[in-house]
Formats: C-alpha cells, structure tokens, sequence
C-alpha cells in the first residue's frame, strides 16, 4: 500500500514526500534546502535574510549540492524582492513561495514562466484570494507558527479544514507541526501536505548560529509568545529583548516607540550571530518538543517513521510509539 493515498504535492513539485520547508530567514540558506530535497522533500532557499547577490550564490550552490527539486521563498514586503525574483527566474527556478503581500503582484509574471506558485496565508478569506489570482496551491499558517505570523490567531488545527473548505486548490497545512503524527493530523483535515519550519531550522544544515539552536532545545512549552502585533507580528523565545518589547506593549507603547526599541538587524543579530539577550529569536511554539540537533535525514526518517506508525494504529494495526526524541 503507498504510504501517501494523496500525492497532489509530489505531482506539483516532482517530490517523493508532501512535505515542505520553511523558508526562514537566516536559517534556510542552501545547506539546509538541498537537505531537505535530498530527503525527498522539498527545500526552500530563503531570500528573506539575503541580499540579492548572496541570494544568487544560494540557489547556485543548492545546485550543486542536489539534483532534485527545490524552490525560494520569497517575501514581497522587502525592496529587494523583485531583484530576487529576476535572478530566481534567469537561474531557472520553477517553484516559487511568496509571502507577506499579494500575490497579484508577481503570480502573472511567474506562470507566464511556466511556474509554480504557492502564497502563505493566515485566513481563508485570504486562500480564497490566491486561488483566483492564479496560485497553485496555498500554505494556510496557523498562530503556532514562529517568526512572522497572521494578526487573526487562528490556530492549525481550525486554520486547514476552514482553508481545505474555501479553496479547491492544495491547502499546505503549517505552523506546530514537528513530527510525524502531526504530519498524519495535517492530512486529516484535509491538507495536501505540511510545511516545517522550526523543526529544520534546529538541524546540524540550518545556516541558525548553533547558540539560537541550543536555545530552542532548552526552551519549554510556553516559551514562545506573539509580540509587535501592531508592527508585524512575530512569534519569539523569551529573552531581554522581548521581555522589553512585551513591557512596551502592555502599557500601550505607540507604534514610533516600539519601533525605535526593535530597531534594525534584530533577527540576523539573534539567529544568526547568537545574541540570546537581545535579538529575534523566532521560533514556533513546537520549541516544546524539539530535544536535540540532528541532521535534516534524521529529521525526516522520524517524520516518516512516526507518521507510519501512527497510520498503522489508526488502521487498527499495532503500532508503538517509536524509541527516541519525539522530533
């Protein structure tokens, strides 16, 4: 019996598993997605974090790491964006994720292309919208997810099915989702396949410094919260930096106040330099369950492990719970 009785994601990307990566600044550089592709899923280059001549080596050098496919991610709300998009495309790139802005800005230019095209979203109302700009499927993030997030709060869990109801285009479920038998929840209702996040960006490929990574594995259950919601919400660890902003916050800072204590260069100085006290440390709420620092291989073999025994129990067999960390 094949493991996916939905395989609408392998046919769109030329995958072997439905299961995306993240394109997250300053962890998702091109060790971590030629990985992910590697493992039979599908790595993403985020241009998020990267100027467009680094962006350029990125892609170039998932190339040369793997031979199968892999796409970018790419944030419409920074200057650069459109930079990176004429490289992606004079690059050969063929499978592109945007977000954070409208898709109409770029989505006719990229299947004139001949590419594929997938948004993130945070409502329905806004799947809704990317299927009739002509996307081919949609990533529906719910509140768990780290870095930048929806202001609605809308959870996975109720997120996907609401997304799976209102569009009938591939609904990528994302945000909390780390192990297999979320992955097998995920395509309970509904969802096509999932995008990972926070479990890839604490792999030994991840471009995160190893600091931020050892600072999620010691996190616990509710050391992540949504802050800056006035700005662009953002789903970080506890540290001085968030301490502060939250403080802010609670006796009702202005928008001009809160930005002048974020500053600029918050996330590449937490992620990617290891400042614990005062960058960004975006990370979703499944910090909880990361436990350690594998490789992406190890990652996924759990992921398809965890997700076989689950679907087995379903199917009245007698799965166990696999030995090991839980992601």
């Amino acid at each position: 019996m094949p493991r996916w009785s939905d395989t609408r994601l392998q046919q769109l990307f030329g995958v072997e598993h439905p299961i995306v990566q993240g394109g997250m600044i300053w962890n998702s550089g091109a060790k971590l997605a030629a990985a992910v592709s590697n493992a039979g899923g599908l790595g993403l280059v985020g241009a998020g974090s990267m100027r467009p001549d680094v962006f350029r080596e990125h892609v170039r050098k998932v190339r040369d790491l793997t031979t199968r496919p892999f796409g970018v991610n790419l944030p419409l709300l920074y200057p650069h964006t459109a930079e990176c998009l004429d490289i992606a495309l004079a690059e050969g790139i063929r499978i592109f994720f945007t977000s954070a802005g409208s898709p109409k800005k770029v989505v006719g230019r990229l299947k004139d292309a001949g590419a594929v095209v997938v948004h993130v979203v945070a409502t329905p109302e806004l799947a809704v919208k990317c299927e009739q700009a002509g996307c081919d499927a949609v990533v529906c993030e719910g509140f768990e997810a780290g870095g930048h997030n929806g202001r609605e709060e809308i959870t996975t869990l109720v997120l996907v099915p609401e997304c799976v109801r209102a569009v009938s285009i591939p609904v990528i479920a994302a945000g909390g989702i780390a192990t297999g038998a979320q992955l097998v929840a995920a395509l309970a209702l509904g969802a096509a396949g999932v995008q990972v996040g926070s479990r890839f960006a604490i792999t030994q490929e991840s471009s995160g410094h190893a600091a931020f990574k050892q600072a999620v594995v010691a996190a616990g259950a509710g050391d992540t919260h949504l802050v800056l919601k006035s700005q662009v919400p953002v789903r970080l660890l506890r540290n001085a930096f968030r301490d502060r902003i939250t403080l802010l916050e609670a006796r009702g800072a202005t928008r001009d106040e809160l930005a002048a204590e974020l500053g600029h260069g918050r996330a590449r100085q937490g992620m990617h330099e290891g400042d614990l006290a005062e960058g960004e440390l975006e990370i979703g709420q499944v910090a909880g369950l990361i436990d350690d620092v594998p490789t992406v291989a190890e990652v996924m073999r759990r992921l398809l492990d965890d997700a076989d025994v689950v679907l087995s129990r379903l199917a009245g067999g007698t799965g166990q719970a696999p030995a090991g960390p839980a992601c």
